[in-house]
């Protein structure tokens, strides 16, 4: 049975239950939800902080965004009523995105958001954290919040973490308003408070990278490639009509030289945009599970360690290169 929370209010001796909700009074979910949780952030756990609303990503916007004090990133996905299955997966497509964010990113939302460093912001929320042994968004949490929720969700939710040791958990909250106009908010978790702490200490969901190639042979890797470039991801899009065409006409393209390929392209006219598009491509690319991508695609670290700089096809596969993105063209012409 999915968790529901009631209240009842001692009336002259006798118990009445009190049955509201926010609409029902004119609350909204961005208004007053968002509004309530921002002001006090502890209701989500005791180990959050926020550093974001309605922040950006490339599935939309994202309620709220918080780190705690291991470091982990916290998706924060609100409903005003009850959680639907489908809501873990849009939250998963948020984590995603935010897995590849750089420090320097998670810090500029921080600034927008707090008007204080992202440091300065885990230093005064959590008073015994390490900063210079912390590490940042090596790992992600998803906290699903909302006035009930199917018992489809909360079985995934409960497998998800038990079996998987993923770091997701849903807060159901119930709104009451007492005959007297008092307003009050009170909470449950699917997975208690203490076990969701211990887990997330130990640093799960995580994104396995590498920057080692594969080694297929080229009917495997054709293949493989093929299905990359035409799984329906945007990234691989953009690498299918941006990044590749570019290496095909240049020995080496510059990161710089791809932010201004792609927004040619017409996908994007903000470059900050087409900065985030290309962070996504290097994921992609350092994706551990990716390899056959490796082997095809180079690239360098000519100034920072975590900035993937320089890509080129290697020269032994231009030829398989070519010919691939000249059948999926002719596929896409053909309407297949």
């Amino acid at each position: 049975m999915a968790t529901q929370i009631k209240t009842w209010q001692i009336v002259d001796g006798s118990l009445k239950l009190i049955e509201t909700s926010l609409a029902e009074h004119g609350r909204s979910e961005p208004r007053d939800l968002e509004e309530w949780i921002a002001s006090e952030p502890a209701i989500l756990g005791p180990d959050i902080v926020l550093i974001g609303r309605q922040v950006k990503t490339q599935s939309g916007p994202l309620d709220l965004l918080g780190i705690d004090r291991s470091g982990n990133a916290v998706v924060v996905e609100l409903k005003r009523d009850h959680l639907p299955r489908k809501v873990l997966a849009q939250a998963i497509d948020y984590a995603s995105d935010i897995a590849t964010w750089s420090i320097e990113r998670l810090s500029q939302e921080c600034v927008e958001y707090t008007g204080r460093s992202l440091a300065d912001v885990i230093s005064d929320g959590f008073d015994d954290v390490d900063l210079e042994s912390l590490s940042v968004n090596e790992s992600q949490r998803i906290l699903l919040v909302g006035f009930g929720m199917d018992s489809a969700l909360e079985r995934m939710v409960e497998w998800l973490a038990s079996s998987y040791d993923v770091s997701v958990n849903a807060i159901v909250l119930h709104y009451v308003r007492t005959s007297s106009g008092d307003e009050l908010l009170t909470k449950t978790s699917v997975i208690s408070e203490t076990e969701e702490q211990q887990r997330t200490k130990r640093g799960r969901f995580k994104i396995e990278m590498s920057d080692e190639p594969g080694e297929y042979d080229e009917e495997t890797l054709r293949a493989l490639f093929s299905a990359y470039l035409t799984s329906g991801l945007y990234s691989a899009e953009r690498i299918k009509n941006v990044l590749l065409p570019s290496c095909l006409d240049q020995e080496r393209v510059s990161r710089g030289a791809l932010i201004e390929a792609i927004l040619r392209s017409g996908e994007t006219d903000d470059p900050s945009t087409a900065g985030r598009f290309v962070s996504l491509i290097s994921n992609q690319l350092g994706m551990a599970k990716n390899d056959h991508l490796r082997q095809v695609i180079g690239y360098d670290y000519p100034e920072h360690h975590w900035q993937k700089d320089n890509y080129h096809i290697r020269k032994e596969y231009r030829a398989l290169v070519e010919s691939v993105l000249k059948d999926l063209a002719s596929g896409a012409d053909d309407g297949v």
